[in-house]
Parts: structure tokens; sequence; C-alpha cells
């Protein structure tokens, strides 16, 4: 078991706009949370501060109790983080399960074909599938890899109903039965209600509604 903690966390962009305000949480392995909150609420900041991709303007980060920044944040972000991202970020010369074994051990075809890609398109370019597709590359390049934490940006946003229903039931197994951390920014109320734990992020602050 273990926590990445928000400790009195702000964040303001340079023109001094403040975006997230005296956060504080902890969050769980072997738990799913979504947060969830307005377009422009800081919830893509806020998995960034997390993710170690950027730092607060004041507070801090912990990791089982450590400031993620005592070993750098680039060891935060090579050991502990897995990411999917709305740009999905694939290496776009190579194939789906090229793509997944850059992070993982697992035998990456399995991962992608239980995420709806057949058998061939786990072998074609990245750039010869569809947006739904990469998408699904991008999510299990991140349940595959051994990192402890995912953070996910709005990983169902560009799939079918059926599909995202899948990816959420993926990312639930990911931390019920793989004890990740799994933290899943979001506008799907059908993902929310799978969540263990809801926040809201509104006016900057982070509220626990379940």
């Amino acid at each position: 078991m273990f926590t990445l903690e928000l400790k009195n966390v702000s964040y303001a962009y340079e023109k001094g706009k403040e975006v997230l305000q005296n956060i504080s949480a902890e969050l769980e392995s072997g738990k799913l949370y979504a947060i969830l909150g307005p377009s422009g609420s800081g919830k893509t900041t806020l998995l960034s501060l997390l993710g170690g991709l950027d730092v607060p303007t004041q507070g801090s980060i912990l990791f089982d109790g450590e400031d993620i920044a005592a070993k750098g944040l680039e060891y935060h972000r090579r050991n502990r983080i897995s990411l999917i991202f709305q740009s999905y970020n694939l290496i776009d010369y190579m194939t789906p399960v090229e793509n997944v074994r850059l992070t993982a051990r697992l035998d990456a075809a399995p991962v992608l074909e239980r995420l709806g890609l057949e058998r061939d398109e786990t072998q074609r370019n990245v750039l010869k599938l569809s947006g739904g597709q990469q998408q699904r590359v991008a999510i299990a390049r991140a349940v595959a890899s051994d990192a402890p934490v995912i953070l996910a940006d709005e990983p169902t946003g560009n799939l079918d109903e059926d599909t995202a229903c899948e990816i959420t039931g993926v990312l639930k197994e990911s931390a019920h039965e793989l004890n990740k951390c799994v933290i899943v920014v979001t506008h799907s109320n059908q993902l929310a209600a799978q969540a263990d734990v809801v926040l809201n992020l509104k006016r900057g602050s982070l509220q626990c509604d379940i």
C-alpha cells in the first residue's frame, strides 16, 4: 500500500492567475479516482503536477511520504507514473505492439486485443489507425506498464459507449487487481459512477463527493 499525496498545493500561471488553491488530498493504491470539473478548472494541471511534469507554486507532492523532488522528477516520471494523454503521444513510426513494449514487460498483443484491436491492427503503423484505435494503444501502454500510478486525461473521450465501458473496466481492474493508483480526469458520468472516489475540482479547490 502506498499513497500519492497533495499537501497544501497551489499553482499559478506566470501572469499570476491562480488555478489551484491550497489543495490537500491522499490518493491510495488499489483505488480508481475520477476527477470532475468544468473546462479550465485545472484538472489537466493537477495531473501534470501529480506526474512530475510541472511543479507547484506552493506546497508539495509526496509519494509514500517522500517529496517527489527528493529523488528527482525524472525518476518519479520514469519509475512511478504511466500517463495517458489526450494527444496519445505514441511513437508514430512504430506499431501498437512496439509502442506498448516500450513500457511493459507483459506480452503486448493480448493487452491490445483485450482493448479492442484486431491482431492485424496491432502490427500496423499507428498512423494507419483511427483516433479511437490510437487511444486504445495509449491506454494499453499505460495499463501494461510496471508503474504503480496511472494518470489518465479523458481516456474514453474519443471512444464509443461500449468501448468506453470496456476501458473503464480495465482501469478499474488495474486498481483493484494490480493494486495501482488510477487517477482519471473525465467528463464521463458513466466512468465516474464506476470510480471508488469522485473528486470535484471547483474554483481551484478539490472536493470529495464519495
